[in-house]
């Protein structure tokens, strides 16, 4: 086992299944700079290691997968808008290069920046007490890496449901396995044991079948999600508000919300 402040990694050796954790309950496992950084080293480590042959992914606590970008972290940017960065860009295994499946294990809320993760995960399991939405457009910020990636893996009109009401409603794991999002509804606190099970299942099999396999399957979306990715960074550098003025919005964040 490694830890670090902000990631866990577990390999099991004899089954050939790493467990990587989001490791920040206190903080709804939101992603801080170091998170991200050591989520793209675990990444890149992990394509080098033969013993591990399939992956799940899921976050410490009961309260959060992940809810996105650290709302404290702060974030250099270059001078020029040409040259604006992403923090969460590179923060999937797919843009990593790691082309073992991934299977993602979801309790408690998944929002926002959640979805760079979600997004490039093989498929996910969750149990009855995960929650979706995306709070970008209720503080004034434009979802649009985000919703690249969902508009792959659910109807367009459920994600832009989803993208569009931001804080107003949230998806629940019943409604995210009928649309699609979620490919296995778990009993409450079996999510983590189920995609283990299956990634298991998978990580028995010859490795470059599954490999190729899951190559293969990302070929299939890559060039929707890379034309997407084209227009991302203009429309949030037209579409968002100045950051004093989310911050107003956010600091007004409570209201109440419907569970569909």
């Amino acid at each position: 086992m490694t830890t670090t402040r902000a990631i866990t990694v577990f390999v099991d050796k004899d089954t050939g299944v790493a467990t990587v954790t989001l490791d920040r309950p206190d903080r709804l496992n939101a992603i801080d700079l170091t998170m991200r950084d050591e989520l793209r080293q675990t990444w890149r480590e992990l394509r080098f290691d033969d013993a591990v042959r399939a992956v799940v992914l899921t976050g410490a606590g009961e309260r959060a997968f992940c809810t996105g970008l650290d709302r404290d972290a702060v974030v250099p940017q270059p001078g020029s808008p040409f040259m604006a960065d992403d923090p969460l860009l590179r923060v999937g295994p797919k843009s990593n290069d790691l082309w073992k499946p991934v299977v993602a294990a979801v309790r408690g809320m998944a929002c926002g920046g959640a979805f760079y993760l979600l997004g490039e995960a093989d498929f996910v399991v969750a149990d009855p007490t995960a929650t979706f939405f995306d709070p970008h457009t209720t503080y004034g910020m434009v979802s649009a890496y985000e919703s690249v990636l969902l508009a792959q893996r659910m109807p367009y009109g459920e994600v832009a449901r989803m993208m569009l009401m931001g804080t107003a409603e949230r998806i629940s794991a019943r409604r995210a396995h009928e649309i699609g999002l979620v490919s296995e509804l778990t009993e409450p606190g079996g999510a983590l044991a189920a995609a283990t099970q299956c990634a298991a299942v998978i990580a028995g099999y010859p490795p470059e079948g599954v490999q190729g396999t899951v190559r293969a399957l990302w070929a299939a979306r890559e060039g929707a999600v890379a034309a997407g990715f084209a227009q991302a960074a203009h429309l949030v550098a037209l579409g968002n508000l100045p950051g004093e003025r989310q911050a107003e919005l956010f600091a007004r964040r409570g209201g109440t919300y419907r569970t569909r």
